[in-house]
């Protein structure tokens, strides 16, 4: 996610997140989760594609708030206003947040 061209608000995005009706990870989920996402940085790492410290922050967030991956997936597509973004999703696009 290299060169966004514009930054996330990372409060508002927590509090649309939380308004959302999904089931929350449970614990050995959430941790399960965050160790894969590790792997996944790393890799990206010793490819020489490391996410930036705002994408760093995304991420985390949304394992904090225990999201499933499918959904973090769509909250991700929603956000940067991806054509296959679901448009029923409370998530507001980067561009429409300015």
């Amino acid at each position: 996610m290299k060169d966004s061209p514009m930054q996330i608000d990372l409060d508002t995005l927590r509090r649309e997140v939380r308004a959302l009706d999904y089931v929350r990870g449970t614990s050995a989920e959430a941790a399960m989760w965050r160790e894969d996402d590790a792997d996944s940085r790393a890799n990206l790492a010793i490819e020489g594609m490391a996410m930036e410290p705002d994408d760093d922050a995304l991420f985390d967030m949304l394992r904090d708030e225990a999201v499933p991956p499918p959904l973090a997936t769509q909250i991700i597509l929603k956000l940067y206003d991806h054509p296959d973004a679901d448009p029923g999703l409370a998530i507001t696009p980067l561009e429409q947040a300015r």
